[in-house]
């Protein structure tokens, strides 16, 4: 374990370090019952993950995150609004046609596309399913550019956001006339 920590680079130590912070803010965020909350903590997580696959040199993944703390805000706002959703996928196309450099661009690209539509279109439950789509997509990035951090991270969203989701089908099937996501 020390050896493999000696070998790394400082980009990729920090890109580690930015990837367990990034860590945090999502266990508190998919764990949280309250969407805004939700999207606050997310933005957080994603200045870190865009630090990380920036230190990793991973560029699309970097500019596809940066466009994800764009889109977080702008869904927040514009819920519901197919143009801006369709316009924030066309970017997301377009900064991925720049930035590709392998094949496996190819799961940023489908994370950004599972988190816009999700983010814009949906709510509670639904959200949390489709946002779980994108993080096992982030999760395949994280595996083949060797972030340990962003790795932990990604799976630790999967897990918490199942539990979330347990914990806001209970709700509902106790209380049916109460909006659980609100």
């Amino acid at each position: 374990m020390t050896d493999l920590i000696a070998e790394l680079s400082l980009a990729q130590g920090l890109g580690q370090l930015c990837g367990l912070v990034a860590l945090g803010f999502c266990i508190a965020g998919f764990s949280n019952r309250n969407d805004d909350r939700l999207m606050v903590l997310l933005i957080s997580a994603n200045v870190a993950f865009a630090l990380m696959f920036a230190l990793f040199e991973s560029w699309t993944a970097s500019a596809l995150t940066v466009l994800v703390i764009v889109r977080i805000t702008l869904a927040r706002k514009y819920q519901g609004n197919w143009s801006i959703m369709l316009g924030m996928l066309a970017v997301n196309l377009l900064v991925a046609w720049v930035t590709w450099k392998s094949v496996t661009d190819v799961f940023p690209l489908a994370a950004a596309v599972f988190g816009t539509v999700g983010m814009f279109m949906l709510r509670g439950i639904p959200l949390r399913i489709i946002l779980g789509l994108a993080a096992l997509a982030w999760m395949l990035n994280n595996i083949v550019i060797g972030s340990v951090g962003g790795t932990l991270a990604e799976g630790m969203v999967l897990v918490t956001n199942v539990i979330t989701i347990i914990r806001l089908y209970r709700l509902q099937r106790k209380y049916p006339d109460v909006k659980a996501h609100h």
